[in-house]
């Protein structure tokens, strides 16, 4: 099984990149004032980040869309995912507002199947953070086959999750999937805290050099 999972793992990569690379033209966006850590300086890939893990049928990613997160993205990789993101602005605000939600956390999530006609349950993926346990309160489908909830051997599913606000990225969390659980993104904390000192020097070090 933790075979079959890297050889997914590696061709979905391949196949997300080729779809964010398409995404590129799509004009830039405005970032908020919130968002202070600079952009253009961070060196992560997405495999440095993405949580994954699986179950008998499938295999699971998980991949933060937090900007304290994604800003430390190497710079084609995070320009991509908020081109991404824009382009699902207005589908990503009605589900917020049909769940209540102000400031919705947003998560991508991608399920493979590893074995044919894979079934898979969107809502059976939840977080927990903070002590406290998060189900989606809305689901942006990506993909053409997602509301089929089955796939072949090799096939993807790609959707953006909504949870409600209170997720926190700065501390430890797990993520579960029916009676699979995953806590590596304790791990990936201090990937993310070594390079967000190292962002912010180089942007200091660019400063001086203007």
């Amino acid at each position: 099984m933790r075979k079959a999972v890297r050889r997914i793992g590696g061709w979905a990569d391949r196949t997300t990149l080729a779809v964010l690379f398409l995404l590129s033209a799509y004009p830039p966006i405005c970032l908020s004032a919130q968002d202070t850590l600079p952009v253009g300086y961070g060196t992560l890939k997405r495999d440095d980040i993405v949580v994954r893990f699986a179950t008998d049928q499938i295999a699971i990613q998980v991949l933060p869309l937090a900007q304290g997160v994604i800003r430390l993205l190497a710079p084609d990789t995070y320009a991509s995912l908020r081109r991404l993101l824009k382009t699902k602005e207005g589908e990503i605000d009605a589900a917020a507002q049909r769940a209540g939600v102000l400031r919705p956390t947003l998560v991508m999530v991608t399920f493979f199947g590893v074995v044919p006609q894979a079934r898979f349950s969107p809502d059976d993926l939840n977080i927990t953070s903070l002590g406290r346990l998060y189900r989606p309160v809305g689901i942006v489908p990506l993909s053409p086959r997602w509301s089929s909830y089955q796939l072949d051997a090799r096939e993807q599913a790609v959707a953006i999750y909504l949870f409600e606000e209170g997720i926190s990225f700065r501390d430890a969390l797990s993520v579960s999937y029916q009676d699979a659980t995953n806590d590596s993104w304790t791990s990936v904390l201090h990937v993310l805290d070594r390079e967000r000192s190292q962002v912010l020097a180089r942007a200091k070090l660019n400063g001086k050099s203007d």
